[in-house]
């Protein structure tokens, strides 16, 4: 196909001619390419969301997470230090951490009891020397050389970061400086507290989640919430804009109104005589710098960090082959927010996650979304809503973003 792009190793994958405006539905399904993500991007030089630095408060507490497809343990090793280090027993392979969550002093595996410091470094091998001068490892074994495997780690205001690369950039030049002003906006250092869990698999691959959040323009169109009341709505002031890579993005608005105009005419799911009966959960206060009161920033590959009217969330992205994810919703606070604002942020939560009033929508629209694509890998998407630009925009019929951060996919998949 004249003018196309031809996936290196995979016969018969051929990336439109229209190389920004349309997206090969094999993106989502083929196995080949799903592998070369785990390894180019998964495992290669990108900062992924581990957790909340308050989610393991003292020495020796731990969680269980999971980056890429990869088990990772989150253990505070130190009064000023968290480790991250692969829950996978460097003996024999055993995934050791079975629990979410725990405390330990030590973290030891059960099968042949190799017990590691908190860190990660091997301090004990049962029968290391033999019994009764029979057996035991040989003279060379070197405890230093077989710790678990340490990940880079960086705690960024409350929230902790790693990476399995040594070529990643420090996390604030990853970001970029424009999406270190957007992160620190809410990230601003003070401490922070959790509410809450959600839990969900999606069964549909997991770019779909990142397009939905780089997407403003099926916001104001799916979510009966969003358009009535007002929350994220074409007809209010907004922007989209993007790091200088195009992997990161975040959508930015203002609030509005539950009223009847020239925009709100032609929305099917408007609907003006819509009542709560908890009017509660709109009880918004301001707080953060700007007009604006949203800020879904989508940092590639593995989160998007929400902020919605005072609801404050981060939202983990779990890839489980090319075809599902798991994604976990943490709903968080400030450690110093009054009983009121606790209490508030709880309530707007309801918004958000697996059965959320918005958030229901789009779980949903991505598994029919994989139901559409799977059986069509030969088809492509079309994503030229605003042109085939790539660049900031201050409105939201547009799909800059999703443009953007499949040109950068493109060029880390060497396709």
């Amino acid at each position: 196909m004249d003018g196309s792009i031809t996936a290196a190793g995979t016969p018969g994958r051929v990336w439109p001619e229209d190389a920004d405006g349309r997206i090969p539905y094999w993106v989502y399904t083929d196995p080949e390419i799903y592998a070369r993500e785990l390894e180019r991007i998964w495992y290669g030089p990108h900062w992924l969301y581990v957790g909340l630095e308050a989610e393991v408060p003292e020495v020796g507490d731990w969680r269980t997470t999971t980056l890429g497809e990869r088990p990772v343990i989150m253990v505070r090793s130190a009064p000023d230090t968290i480790s991250v280090v692969e829950n996978r027993c460097r003996h024999r392979g055993v995934k050791f951490c079975q629990a979410r969550a725990g405390r330990s002093e030590q973290l030891i595996c059960p099968y042949h009891q190799w017990a590691y410091a908190l860190d990660g470094s091997l301090i004990g091998v049962p029968f290391r020397r033999g019994v009764r001068r029979q057996g035991g490892m040989p003279p060379d074994f070197d405890p230093k050389a077989w710790g678990l495997n340490r990940l880079r780690v960086e705690v960024v205001n409350g929230v902790v970061w790693a990476t399995f690369s040594d070529a990643t950039p420090p996390f604030r030049e990853y970001l970029g400086e424009k999406f270190w002003r957007h992160y620190t906006r809410v990230y601003d250092g003070r401490k922070l507290a959790v509410l809450g869990y959600n839990r969900q698999h999606i069964p549909a691959n997991w770019k779909l989640m990142q397009e939905n959040i780089k997407d403003p323009y099926h916001a104001g169109l799916l979510h009966v919430f969003f358009v009535t009341f007002g929350l994220f709505r074409a007809d209010q002031k907004s922007a989209v804009e993007m790091d200088e890579e195009g992997r990161h993005g975040i959508l930015i608005s203002r609030k509005g109104e539950q009223e009847l105009n020239d925009v709100t005419a032609d929305m099917r799911t408007f609907q003006a005589d819509l009542k709560l009966a908890d009017p509660r959960i709109m009880d918004v206060v301001k707080e953060f710098p700007g007009e604006e009161t949203v800020g879904m920033i989508t940092v590639f590959p593995s989160v998007i960090l929400q902020q919605q009217i005072n609801s404050l969330t981060t939202r983990h992205i779990i890839p489980k082959g090319p075809s599902g994810f798991d994604f976990v919703w943490t709903h968080w606070c400030y450690a110093d927010d009054p009983p009121e604002m606790r209490l508030r942020r709880t309530r707007q939560a309801n918004l958000f996650g697996p059965a959320g009033f918005v958030s229901a929508d789009d779980g949903e629209v991505i598994e029919m979304s994989q139901q559409g694509i799977a059986p069509a890998p030969w088809d492509s998407a079309l994503v030229t809503m605003g042109g085939r630009e790539i660049g900031d925009t201050q409105h939201m019929v547009t799909e800059t973003a999703i443009r953007g951060m499949y040109r950068y996919w493109r060029k880390v998949m060497g396709l």
